[in-house]
């Protein structure tokens, strides 16, 4: 069983309330056309005209070789924090990286690959018959930007 996982709502808020983002920066706002913007803390796309934030995104606990930086997308305003054993509503590409990291958070080689969409979750589930995988990353097929994380259901 696993479970897709939204950044957390600290990290969601501090951003949204003009905290830094991993850059040293405050997060841009722009207005969304509707058409790709995921935002990665309710997991839904964000409406045509509404207000969202650009922004340079680390999901790891801290800097090291494999913690990558990159750009998301995140609702300006305040929104639930999506997430559960569900398809997120914003993977509506046809394939998305996936790839594992250990408890270092670290990637444990083997583990990427492109998935098609609708074998995510089963993917996933194979992956973590794996010990040495404690999480995975869902990222853009075609910009590697971090969409989601999913864990092992407790």
């Amino acid at each position: 069983m696993i479970t897709f996982t939204a950044i957390p709502t600290e990290i969601a808020r501090a951003y949204q309330a003009g905290g830094l983002d991993a850059n040293g920066q405050p997060p841009e706002r722009h207005i969304s056309d509707g058409g790709g913007n995921p935002c990665r803390h309710c997991l839904g796309l964000i409406p045509k005209g509404a207000e969202m934030l650009v922004l340079a995104h680390r999901p790891f606990p801290s800097p090291q070789p494999y913690a990558e930086i990159g750009p998301i997308f995140l609702c300006a305003d305040l929104c639930a924090t999506g997430g559960g054993a569900e398809l997120p509503q914003m993977l509506t590409s046809p394939d998305y990286i996936m790839r594992g990291y250990g408890a270092d958070h670290r990637i444990v080689y083997g583990s990427g690959a492109v998935v098609a969409t609708a074998q995510i979750a089963a993917q996933a589930a194979q992956r973590f018959a794996d010990p040495a995988i404690a999480y995975l990353h869902i990222r853009s097929a075609r910009n590697n930007c971090f969409q989601c994380r999913i864990d092992r259901k407790p």
